[in-house]
């Protein structure tokens, strides 16, 4: 086990050590490249691409899924990611939890600072409304980025008194732009992907003229108060991993539902890598929770 997950890191390391040399257009080139080959969808997962007020988003339907739907928000340091990056994962995402999920390309930073992101998620996630989709069977879910975007987005909503959807789940998130946490310190030579160094120019990017300590950018300094249940999965061996913990402790003294679970020798966002034991424990967590927290319909559903 030991063996096969430092040869994972060392794969990891490869592939993400020059991630941020060049350009960040040719930055997004890198990455679009590098998962050319790793889009294949599981069979009986449908794939639409359409356009939300003219932002590019796709759904990902199985053949049978249940009512409701999952707004998913892509990680990339708000300055990366997209659709195809996280083709593979949300594919696999919506076989196992048997949902539809609507995935958006939200703008991204430098181009697009703070509150672009977070306007475009509120979009997306009033589009699913309107779509009819009753909020008690719908969730918001991100990585890295998108789970801190998940997460901000549920604190805009709640408060400016919009319906709240049934639940979020965030996988790895950035919660905390400032970069406080210990854990940037203590895992910095056991995370294989992030460097304390490279989310700085990242978090700039996105905060733009704001201050890191707005809430809406950096959750962890919010109030939790009457959000609704939360997931946080995150991996012992990277440097985000007080992002979670700190988080659910804020969730939690605020009398959240809260549900903290930490893989041990994990790295970030490990839920990309789809042969490891705990990538599929993982996703079968999501699915239980899923259908612990969402209530029964009221209204008519998609």
């Amino acid at each position: 086990m030991a063996i096969r997950i430092s040869l994972i890191k060392k794969v990891l390391e490869k592939q993400f050590e020059d991630w941020e040399e060049g350009t960040i257009e040719e930055q997004r080139a890198r990455q679009e490249k590098a998962v050319r080959l790793s889009r294949r969808l599981p069979l009986g997962i449908e794939y639409q691409r359409f356009q939300i007020n003219s932002m590019p988003a796709a759904w990902f339907t199985p053949s049978e899924y249940d009512p409701g739907a999952i707004l998913y928000l892509h990680g990339g340091a708000y300055s990366l990611g997209s659709i195809n990056t996280h083709r593979e994962l949300v594919g696999r995402f919506a076989e196992a939890v048997n949902k539809k999920i609507l995935v958006i390309e939200y703008r991204l930073a430098p181009e697009n600072p703070f509150p672009a992101a977070l306007d475009d998620a509120l979009t997306a996630y009033r589009w699913l409304l309107g779509q009819k989709i009753n909020p008690d069977r719908l969730f918001l879910c991100g990585d890295s980025a998108g789970g801190g975007l998940a997460l901000a987005a549920l604190l805009a909503l709640r408060d400016r008194k919009e319906m709240l959807p049934a639940g979020a789940i965030c996988l790895s998130p950035w919660t905390d732009l400032t970069l406080s946490g210990p854990s940037l310190i203590k895992n910095a030579s056991s995370d294989p992907i992030l460097s304390r160094e490279h989310l700085v120019k990242k978090a700039a990017w996105y905060t733009g003229s704001d201050t890191l300590e707005n809430p809406l950018i950096s959750p962890l300094f919010g109030d939790f108060s009457n959000l609704p249940p939360l997931l946080f999965q995150v991996g012992n061996d990277e440097i985000l991993l007080d992002d979670s913990t700190q988080a659910a402790e804020a969730a939690r003294a605020a009398s959240v539902d809260v549900t903290l679970q930490v893989f041990d020798e994990m790295f970030h966002v490990f839920h990309m890598v789809p042969f490891l034991p705990e990538t599929k424990k993982a996703l079968e967590n999501i699915h239980v929770f899923i259908k612990r927290v969402e209530q029964p319909a009221s209204t008519a559903e998609v």
